[in-house]
C-alpha cells in the first residue's frame, strides 16, 4: 500500500503527498479533476537519483513519456495547463524536443515555450544609460562545463501544454514595469504601467544545504518557478495542482504560499519525507508570522 501524508493549511486547503508511482496514482484521480500540472520528470540524461535509473534506452523512455501524456490528459481539465520543465545537456540537445513531440502525438497543443534562465550576464554597455549599471552584472548559478566543444548551459525549458491551445492566461500576474514609459500611452494593454513579462524567466536556484545535507535531490527546481506557472495560468481559477514527479516538494510549497490544494506523487522515500518536512516547516513558519 502507498504511504500518504495529508497536511491541512490556511483557508481549509490541503496538501496530499503520496509515496507511489505516479502512473498508478493518477489512475485513481477523477477525469478532468486537475486545473494545473507543474512538474519536472527525470530527463533520461544519466542524473544520479536515489531510486530511479535515468539512463534507459531512448525509445523506451519516449514511450514512457507518451504513456504519461495519456494519463495526464485524462485528469487535466479542458481549460487546464501543463507546465512541463525539461532540460537536456550540451552533448544531448535533442531530448527536450523529442519529449515535446510525444505530447504533440498525444494531441496536446504547445501553447507557450518558456525559458527558465538560471544565470545571466548583462553587459554595462548593452544595458544602456537609463539602467545605471556601474559594471557588468552576472547573477545566478549554473553547472560549469569542462569542454572545448560546448558552452555552459544556463537555461532549461518550461513547455506549456494545453488540450486546445486556447486557454486564456493571466498575463499581467507576472507583469513587469515598462522601461520606456511612453509605451503606457501607446499600447492599449499598457494600463497600470506594467507589461507581460514574456517567455524568459530569470529564476536562480538555491545552493544552500537542506537540514545539513548537500543537494538532497540532484535536479530540483525552486518554489518560485511553479508559483509563477500557477499565477500565469490564473490563481483565481486554480483549485487543484498536481505534481506527478514531486521530488522535494517545490510545487507543494508554491501551493501552500498561494493557498491552493495540492497533490503530489513520488517514488523515492527519502525525497518524499523531505517534501513532507518542507511543507510542515512552511506552514509552521506562516503560523508563527500570523501570531
Amino acid at each position: 500500500m502507498p504511504e500518504y501524508a495529508e497536511i491541512d493549511f490556511a483557508g481549509g486547503h490541503r496538501a496530499l503527498f503520496v509515496l507511489h508511482d505516479c502512473f498508478k496514482g493518477m489512475d485513481k484521480l477523477e477525469d478532468e479533476s486537475v486545473d494545473v500540472i507543474v512538474t519536472s520528470p527525470p530527463y533520461n540524461i544519466g542524473v544520479a537519483y536515489n531510486s530511479y535509473d535515468d539512463s534507459v534506452p531512448r525509445e523506451e523512455y519516449l514511450h514512457w513519456i507518451g504513456e504519461w501524456c495519456e494519463k495526464a490528459r485524462r485528469v487535466l481539465k479542458e481549460t487546464g495547463s501543463i507546465f512541463f520543465n525539461f532540460g537536456g545537456k550540451p552533448s544531448d540537445p535533442w531530448i527536450p524536443f523529442e519529449v515535446s513531440f510525444e505530447f504533440r502525438k498525444t494531441g496536446y497543443h504547445l501553447q507557450n515555450t518558456i525559458h527558465w534562465i538560471k544565470a545571466i550576464t548583462i553587459d554595462k554597455a548593452s544595458a544602456g544609460r537609463n539602467h545605471k549599471l556601474f559594471k557588468d552584472l552576472s547573477v545566478g548559478h549554473y553547472k560549469p562545463i569542462n569542454s572545448d566543444r560546448f558552452i555552459n548551459d544556463t537555461h532549461e525549458y518550461i513547455f506549456h501544454f494545453t488540450k486546445t491551445g486556447e486557454v486564456k492566461l493571466d498575463r499581467l500576474a507576472l507583469g513587469v514595469p515598462y522601461q520606456d514609459q511612453t509605451n503606457i500611452k501607446r499600447w492599449a494593454n499598457g494600463k497600470g504601467g506594467i507589461r507581460c513579462r514574456g517567455n524568459s524567466w530569470f529564476v536562480p536556484y538555491s545552493t544552500i544545504k537542506f537540514r545539513d545535507r548537500d543537494r538532497p535531490h540532484p535536479a530540483s527546481f525552486p518554489p518560485q518557478l511553479p508559483e509563477m506557472c500557477v499565477r500565469l495560468h490564473g490563481r483565481e481559477r486554480t483549485e487543484l495542482v498536481l505534481d506527478p514527479f514531486m521530488g522535494l516538494g517545490s510545487t507543494a510549497l508554491a501551493c501552500i504560499d498561494l493557498g491552493i490544494d495540492f497533490i503530489g506523487f513520488e517514488i523515492d522515500e527519502s525525497y518524499f519525507k523531505t517534501a513532507v518536512e518542507s511543507a510542515r516547516d512552511r506552514i509552521n513558519l506562516f503560523s508563527i508570522r500570523a501570531q
